[in-house]
């Protein structure tokens, strides 16, 4: 069958945790035989891969009657050279489409949950039923897509990185991070574990999560706010990204009134490292793509020119 069009439709798929449990052991039956050899539930596995690749093939099928499919892998996304006109299919959890975006320029990305019945996915509005009406929309540009604050780290070196959720700056074992931090006219001399620079996208993640642990903290420590309610999620739009450095530690020469604030383009975040070795800058949780950032090098964090489309 022809397809209806000449678009071209990006599909990017991942690896289920038993396609990645096999890399690891060779064979299915290894690594049945390790997973029950736990004590853990093997079917439950083979459940969530056999519904994940039943949801590609019918994504494949359904797109391929649209326009011109190109099925792609996650693990190329760094490397992939995506045309200005495409148009993006993420089928996977929250985490894909946070992954893909940050790769694009402006291409619109439908976001597909493979199993809702497992996962909540609210980066996921569509089905994988929805997509022979919701794509065909998308390319008459009958729909309308959510702008995706970005956050850019350059280094003064010139590299460079982007983030949809957050960036890490800090060690990349669990070791205190030595670093400079300035915000505007302030700047300090930090050792903690590392900082926290969060989007509006972001926000209801590792953000959530540090400032909630702080105000546990703060409650029980000086029983305060008994009944507040933790609300530090703001607009996916936003043009502002919120920083947050974890486990601060005070002494002679390090201080701790620099933790938390709101930066932007007119007051970006600049941070000198102070680390020998191990310093990173990672983005999105993907530990493995960083940037280096040892002693004698700067980080300089804001809004990045670039921006997400989420198709809603």
């Amino acid at each position: 069958m022809q397809p209806q069009t000449e678009q071209k439709i990006i599909l990017i798929v991942r690896d289920t945790r038993l396609d990645e449990l096999v890399a690891r052991h060779n064979t299915v039956a290894q690594t049945k035989f390790y997973i029950e050899h736990l004590g853990a539930d093997f079917t439950d596995y083979q459940i969530e891969d056999q519904h994940y690749k039943t949801s590609v093939l019918t994504a494949e099928r359904s797109l391929r009657k649209i326009g011109r499919v190109q099925k792609l892998h996650r693990a190329f996304l760094p490397n992939f050279i995506f045309g200005d006109q495409d148009i993006i299919v993420t089928l996977g959890q929250d985490g894909l489409v946070a992954n893909t975006i940050k790769y694009l320029r402006h291409q619109p990305v439908v976001g597909v949950n493979p199993d809702p019945c497992r996962w909540d996915g609210v980066l996921l509005p569509f089905k994988v039923e929805d997509l022979n009406k919701i794509v065909p929309e998308v390319i008459a540009q009958k729909r309308r897509a959510k702008q995706i604050t970005m956050a850019k780290a350059e280094l003064c070196d010139g590299q460079a990185l982007y983030a949809v959720n957050d960036f890490f700056v800090g060690a990349r074992t669990h070791v205190s991070a030595k670093y400079r931090i300035r915000v505007g006219k302030q700047q300090e001399d930090h050792s903690s574990s590392g900082i926290i620079i969060s989007t509006g996208l972001g926000s209801t993640g590792w953000l959530k999560s540090v400032v909630t642990g702080a105000v546990g903290i703060a409650n029980h420590v000086i029983d305060t706010l008994p009944n507040g309610d933790i609300q530090s999620a703001f607009a996916w739009d936003a043009d502002y990204l919120l920083y947050s450095v974890r486990e601060p530690f005070p002494s002679h020469t390090t201080a701790t009134s620099l933790i938390f604030g709101r930066i932007d383009n007119s007051t970006p975040l600049l941070v000198e490292s102070q680390m020998a070795e191990n310093g990173v800058i990672f983005s999105d949780g993907m530990v493995d793509d960083f940037l280096s950032f040892n002693a004698g090098l700067y980080a300089t964090i804001t809004i990045a020119a670039n921006y997400g489309r989420l198709v809603v």
